[in-house]
């Protein structure tokens, strides 16, 4: 069992001012959590920034509420209560979990946290006999269901059209620097130079198995090595290229995958089979990656296509010459 999980509280076993201590302190995270999103995004996304600090402030009038409110009901002192102490409460994500997965995803993050504030008012509503703390649970359930038009409101006012735009192409080219290009680059190198070896291996010796491990190893060992080399070749600061573990695992994964795609056909004990089959996986991988290209790099897909395929047809050319001599 995961230390102290025994120790935590069933939601229904609280009193109704160990609620309202709950909601202040939820309420309290809340504006936490927004203001670090508004200070994630400040730099590059000033204006959503500006949508996060207003919802903190909101978040900051329902804790005043709600404090007034244990104060006329149970006096100044507030019991200490967390979502933690709670058994099967809803939970935030980590900052540092949710910050690096672009600004759609910390927007999503935020409506979750509405939804999950708007049922917890609801339970909580439903457990008091207290009219006005009864009205205020209820009045706070319905502004967080209302925070989404609220959000709207505020990217309305701090969001203009052109803003927006801007936005939305930064957070698109961060994604193509940070994801597509270190994985496009290892697409491509793991496709294309695995090719000579693999062919050449499987010409000279028509040994299905033999062609297997010597694709394996070459698609690991050159995963591992394109991801070390990716991560440490930039530390994203001054290029904004984003996290180097990031790139690293997306260079090193595609890379490795590039190369099992036409190693895993000689899993087949006939060798024609197994060999048919993987020239058809190296005629998908090159058209991927040049429809790659073409969707997130502004390649023209005629150029795109010509570039790969011509380099992938003269690398398999080159393989199963070898091989065969």
């Amino acid at each position: 069992m995961i230390p102290g999980f025994a120790h935590r509280r069933r939601f229904k076993d609280l009193s109704e001012q160990e609620v309202l201590a709950l909601a202040i302190s939820s309420e309290e995270d809340d504006a936490r959590i927004y203001r670090s999103y508004a200070e994630l995004l400040r730099e590059d996304f000033p204006a959503s920034a500006a949508v996060f600090d207003g919802m903190a402030v909101e978040e900051d009038g329902h804790r005043h509420l709600l404090i007034e409110l244990h104060r006329d009901r149970f006096g100044e002192v507030i019991p200490f209560i967390r979502r933690e102490h709670v058994s099967g409460f809803y939970a935030r994500r980590p900052v540092w979990l949710v910050e690096n997965l672009g600004l759609d995803r910390i927007r999503d993050e935020a409506a979750q946290m509405e939804r999950d504030a708007e049922r917890f008012y609801l339970a909580a509503a439903a457990r008091t006999s207290d009219a006005p703390t009864r009205k205020l649970l209820g009045d706070l359930a319905a502004a967080e269901a209302s925070h989404t038009e609220k959000a709207n409101e505020l990217a309305e006012e701090h969001v203009t059209g052109s803003q927006k735009s801007d936005e939305e192409s930064a957070a698109h080219r961060q994604f193509v620097l940070t994801w597509v290009q270190p994985g496009l680059a290892g697409l491509m190198d793991g496709s294309v130079s695995t090719l000579a070896p693999i062919f050449a291996v499987a010409f000279a010796t028509q040994d299905t198995w033999t062609t297997f491990l010597v694709g394996l190893a070459a698609s690991v060992g050159a995963g591992i090595s394109m991801g070390f080399t990716e991560a440490a070749s930039d530390d994203g600061q001054i290029s904004g290229r984003g996290s180097p573990y990031k790139r690293g695992f997306a260079s090193g994964i595609m890379t490795t995958i590039g190369g099992l795609g036409h190693a895993l056909p000689y899993l087949i004990t006939d060798f024609w089979t197994a060999t048919t089959i993987a020239l058809i996986v190296v005629f998908v991988e090159l058209w991927a990656i040049a429809w790659i290209q073409n969707r997130y790099m502004d390649t023209p897909f005629a150029k795109a296509i010509f570039q790969v395929v011509l380099g992938g047809a003269l690398v398999f050319a080159a393989g199963a010459l070898i091989g065969s001599g």
